[in-house]
């Protein structure tokens, strides 16, 4: 009987490997909306404005004294679920709305300040979020028990350091100290659980009947390292490869439970399996590499290009461990994620129009890490296509102003998920489509001095 109601708990509890709607992924490539503009073409080899601090540190040797760059994006993903027969283990529909608009507004702050120590080094710090995700579906939705808010927030903060070797090659490293903070909430099946186990509970709870509630919150620091070189090939064209390192965590935090049934009291099993308490999990981010190109076709026109590899099966699941109460050292959730390696290609275009104002414009396409078979409500990912466009405005010599606008085609998604259980009363099925989009609006102050 204990073996059966541990899978009960364990199965009930589907906070699972999470995603973004940002990114594919989680990892957010909003960096800065000078690079925006150009959809992040040639990120790591344009060496524009101190931005490249995120990109690829070597940049800062292409960069004035001191320049401080101040950057916020406003971004509005929208995923909306359409319901296509989900049901539960008996065959029986789903009761529930397709849980609304699960996008929300977000936004997102980078600061960048490069310093030059002298004509060779220079020095410079960058604050930035790099991993976010932030999805929230209404309570009352038929995907309710495997998903309901997923939110990973993440501070940045990557000093580096850039060294000029000579007329052609500049090499920069940096170190970073990563914050993450997530929450993952979903709905309990009391109702199934009390039918199954407890006769009802005493309140004659059924099927979808008596929800409840779950929360995990948690958060780390962990670090990691980023470096980069860049190849100066002629002196208009430049070639830039660069590397950020993953960086492992093991999240602290805690579980909560909402609605728990009296009669789980009945049962010291389901009242240790639903009982309040401390919890960890592993994240580990992902690495990835970049090789960019920057070319100045004449003094109006530039190009610029970017392949990007993200080592997305790194990801492997988020498991989820007590660490205290009589049940310490049990899994409470793992689902696999089995992830993919994605390859992200990009291509921009920039105009100068006169000595104030550049034109920007590009062209992206992303990967899916998510392969329709593991797809989950939080992680209903396809390819995406990003369209950009952008423009810098320069006040006074030292003072400029960059806007940024991209908008996100994001293919149709489908989803046939199953829970992931042992008991078959908990094998619920999601099953439908997604109509998704992404907007972002960007600016950015950068001041030379």
């Amino acid at each position: 009987m204990k073996k059966h109601i541990y899978s009960f708990i364990a199965t009930a509890l589907l906070i699972g490997a999470a995603a973004n709607a940002y990114a594919n992924g989680f990892a957010l490539t909003e960096q800065s909306a000078s690079g925006l503009g150009n959809a992040f073409a040639g990120g790591g080899a344009i060496a524009e404005d101190a931005s490249t601090i995120f990109f690829n540190p070597a940049g800062m040797t292409y960069l004035p004294d001191n320049q401080l760059v101040l950057a916020g994006h406003a971004i509005r993903s929208s995923a909306e679920f359409n319901n296509n027969g989900s049901h539960s283990s008996f065959g029986q529909a789903t009761q529930g709305s397709n849980g609304g608009d699960a996008g929300d507004w977000g936004f997102a702050p980078n600061i960048y300040f490069s310093k030059a120590l002298n004509d060779k080094v220079k020095l410079g710090v960058g604050i930035n979020s790099p991993f976010v995700l932030k999805s929230d579906y209404d309570k009352g939705w038929v995907g309710r028990y495997q998903a309901l808010k997923s939110e990973i927030k993440t501070v940045n903060i990557n000093p580096s350091i850039a060294f000029k070797a000579n007329d052609k090659i500049s090499l920069g490293l940096g170190f970073s100290a990563l914050y993450t903070e997530a929450e993952l909430t979903n709905a309990v099946d009391f109702g199934t659980i009390c039918a199954a186990a407890l006769s009802g509970c005493g309140i004659g709870a059924t099927f979808q009947k008596n929800d409840g509630f779950a929360r995990v919150k948690g958060y780390d620091w962990g670090f990691g390292w980023n470096a980069g070189a860049i190849y100066q090939i002629t002196d208009a064209t430049r070639l830039s490869l660069a590397y950020r390192s993953s960086v492992h965590q093991k999240l602290g935090g805690h579980a909560d439970f909402n609605n728990v049934p009296a009669a789980f009291a009945l049962s010291p099993a389901l009242a240790a399996g639903f009982a309040n308490g401390s919890v960890s999990a592993e994240l580990t981010t992902p690495d990835s590499a970049s090789a960019s190109l920057f070319h100045q076709l004449n003094h109006q026109w530039e190009a610029m290009a970017d392949l990007t590899w993200t080592h997305w099966s790194n990801f492997n699941n988020l498991t989820v461990i007590r660490t205290s109460g009589v049940l310490a050292g049990r899994t409470l959730s793992s689902v696999p994620a089995n992830w993919d390696n994605t390859l992200r290609v990009s291509l921009g275009a920039s105009y100068r129009h006169n000595d104030a104002l550049k034109l920007r414009a590009g062209f992206a396409y992303d990967q899916s890490p998510v392969s329709l078979e593991f797809s989950t409500p939080r992680t209903p990912f396809t390819g995406r296509f990003w369209l950009s466009l952008g423009a810098n405005y320069r006040f006074t010599p030292t003072s400029s102003m960059d806007a940024g606008y991209t908008h996100i085609f994001v293919s149709d998604a489908t989803l046939n998920k199953t829970t992931d259980a042992s008991i078959a009363a908990l094998r619920n099925t999601v099953k439908g489509s997604y109509d998704s989009n992404i907007n972002i609006f960007s600016l950015q102050f950068t001041h030379t001095f």
